[in-house]
């Protein structure tokens, strides 16, 4: 059974439609997806070639997806509510920064456009590596990658997308506010906490479509 179809599989029996998975469906999904390469998905070319990409290519079957992204081009910081992702990088070198919602805090400011956040990851990944896998609530949900390197990159959304079960994608910056409610006043022993607002990414980022050029799947 080809790579990419016994990925299907597991994904068919092991994600769920509420977001939240139990770490035995997580550990499924991983195990295959670790061993994923850029042949199993039709992209051994660019992998061995990635100094001449320019332009960025994405597959989209709904919930799952593969981002080929130029160098130094940027996916700007967004979230994936209620929804467990998991991201293979297939090749090159992505810088990955990502955080989650403090979610001990006034109701108020859970209303505000502009919220409380702790950075999780802040750093950068390169091919081969394990699957990183985030939560509805913890493990990175509201993520950026910037290509240091032409690099692809495998997503796995569980559930997918979708504006009418209330699971829209977001975008956000970091800005500067003063903490007049205190809530994060007493933790300076945890990871570094920054505030997030909606922002709507620039006009010059573009997600171009492509085919699909591996293995065929048998759906």
């Amino acid at each position: 059974m080809a790579t990419i179809q016994k990925l299907y599989e597991v994904c068919k029996v092991s994600l769920s439609a509420n977001g939240s998975l139990s770490p035995e469906a997580v550990d499924s999904v991983c195990s295959v997806l670790d061993n994923v390469m850029p042949s199993d998905v039709g992209l051994e070319t660019e992998a061995q070639s990635v100094r001449s990409w320019r332009s960025p290519r994405v597959l989209n079957r709904k919930a799952i997806g593969i981002f080929c992204i130029p160098a130094s081009s940027i996916i700007p910081l967004h979230n994936h509510p209620g929804m467990t992702v998991f991201s293979k990088l297939l090749y090159g070198t992505v810088h990955v920064k990502s955080y989650d919602w403090v979610e001990d805090t006034t109701q108020l400011l859970k209303l505000s456009k502009v919220r409380p956040a702790k950075i999780v990851r802040d750093g950068e990944m390169s091919a081969p590596c394990g699957a990183m896998v985030i939560q509805p609530k913890d493990g990175g949900n509201i993520h950026a990658f910037k290509a240091i390197t032409p690099c692809a990159i495998l997503d796995i959304l569980s559930p997918p997308y979708s504006s009418e079960d209330g699971r829209h994608c977001s975008y956000f910056r970091r800005c500067r506010k003063a903490d007049p409610s205190g809530i994060l006043s007493n933790r300076s022993r945890e990871p570094e906490f920054v505030w997030l607002e909606e922002h709507q990414p620039p006009n010059s980022f573009v997600i171009r479509r492509d085919l699909y050029k591996g293995p065929a799947l048998n759906l």
